[in-house]
Order: structure tokens, then C-alpha cells, then sequence
């Protein structure tokens, strides 16, 4: 049984531990900091300018935090969506309403993105949802190494696995050799996670991998561009 409850982060919002895996989902230093520098700051934000549109590919949706924080930071000019954003993140475990309800998150928004994040939550899982004009949500229950996408749609990748010594069929060079083709080129791959056979195996399936300091004193995570 993967049994989910809520833990404080220094920074005052929570996160989930699996007792399945035995590991958090965000780091204990700060849930929502961490997911913002990762995700958001090194990989939504730094996304080259020439593509048209933005198309994500998640691994794990698990609180739905990247997601909130990708609309939040989206609509954060203009509030509205300018470039339209495709968003498909893969859940094997998806975590209970009840434990979503015990969460924090929507204290730190303001009561549109409050109600957008109930709206990524509630949206039906394995279909298209469009949340706001412009940002679609397609939620797939199931496991990464079934998910199959056509080559080059994908420009961005958020791999948010449990780590590697918790999970480490997320982590195999199979997954990686898949993921290659389905990007387009100059797409970027960000994770917190910096293990060196993870970064070998990025660049045995061709990504380019760069050096980055990592987020709340880590020394460093991952970023990785397929080349043009």
C-alpha cells in the first residue's frame, strides 16, 4: 500500500511522503522553493524563445505543484496564456483528493490559481483537458516506461521521479533512449537530481548535458538539451 501523508518544508509549504518508496516528493529545505527553482527558473523560464508553443512532458504529477507553478508563472505577464502550453505528466501512484485537500499550496496563491489548482486536480485522468484558454492538461495513469509520444513534440522535460536508489526503474538508459526521439530539438530536460549515472546514461541517449548549481545548497542538478 502506498500510504501518503503531509510534512512541513522549511519554507512553509508542505510536502507528501511515500511510505511505498520511503521518500519525500520535494525537498525538505522548501517544497514549493525547490520546484520553483527546478522547474521553473532553470527549465519553463530558460526554454529557448523560438519555439511556437510549449510542450511538457512530466514525469510524475504527485501534488500537482509543477503544474500550478508553470500556469502561475505562464500567466504571470499578462495574465493570460501567450504562448500556448501542452502539459502530459505520467502517474503511476496518483495521490489521493483527501491528502491534495491537507495541502498548503493554494494559502501562497491568489484565488485564481487557488481555484486553478482544485481545476488540475479535478480534471479526469488519460484526455485532454484545456484549464484556461491556451494551457492543456492531459493526466496519464500509468507507468513512464508504457508512455509512447511521436518524435520530436516534446520541448521540455520535467523529471521528477522519486531518486534514483528509491526508484530505480525511472532511472534506466531504456527510459532515456525513448525519451531522446520524442523531443524536438533543442529541447531541455531539467531534474533535481544530479547522480553521475544518471547524467552518463542522458548522454549515452545524446543529450547534452551542462553543469548547474542545484536548488536549497545542493550542489548541483540537471539540465540536458537535445541537440539542433
Amino acid at each position: 500500500m502506498n500510504h501518503i501523508h503531509v510534512q512541513m518544508t522549511k519554507d512553509g509549504t508542505h510536502t507528501l511522503m511515500s511510505s511505498l518508496f520511503d521518500d519525500s516528493y520535494h525537498a525538505h529545505n522548501g517544497a514549493m522553493s525547490e520546484s520553483e527553482y527546478v522547474y521553473i527558473e532553470s527549465g519553463f523560464k530558460s526554454l529557448s524563445t523560438d519555439f511556437a508553443r510549449v510542450s511538457i512532458l512530466e514525469l510524475g504529477f504527485g501534488s500537482g505543484m509543477n503544474a500550478i507553478l508553470t500556469l502561475k508563472h505562464a500567466l504571470a505577464q499578462t495574465g493570460k496564456i501567450v504562448k500556448p502550453i501542452r502539459f502530459v505528466s505520467v502517474e503511476a501512484y496518483p495521490v489521493a483528493n483527501e491528502v491534495i485537500k491537507q495541502l498548503n499550496y493554494k494559502q501562497h496563491f491568489s484565488a485564481e490559481l487557488a481555484a486553478l489548482f482544485d481545476d488540475l486536480h479535478q480534471a479526469p485522468w488519460n484526455c485532454d483537458v484545456e484549464i484556461i484558454p491556451g494551457f492543456v492538461l492531459h493526466k496519464v495513469h500509468g507507468k513512464l516506461a508504457d508512455y509512447r509520444a511521436p518524435e520530436q513534440t516534446i520541448n521540455l522535460i520535467y523529471y521528477d521521479g522519486f531518486a534514483p536508489s528509491k526508484q530505480p526503474e525511472l532511472w534506466t538508459q531504456d527510459n532515456f533512449d525513448r525519451l531522446y526521439p520524442m523531443m524536438m530539438p533543442d529541447g531541455m530536460l531539467v531534474s533535481y537530481c544530479a547522480n553521475g549515472q544518471f547524467k552518463r546514461n542522458l548522454k549515452t541517449a545524446g543529450f547534452k548535458v551542462r553543469p548547474h548549481p542545484g536548488a536549497l545548497g545542493r550542489r548541483e542538478m540537471t539540465r540536458a538539451w537535445k541537440p539542433c
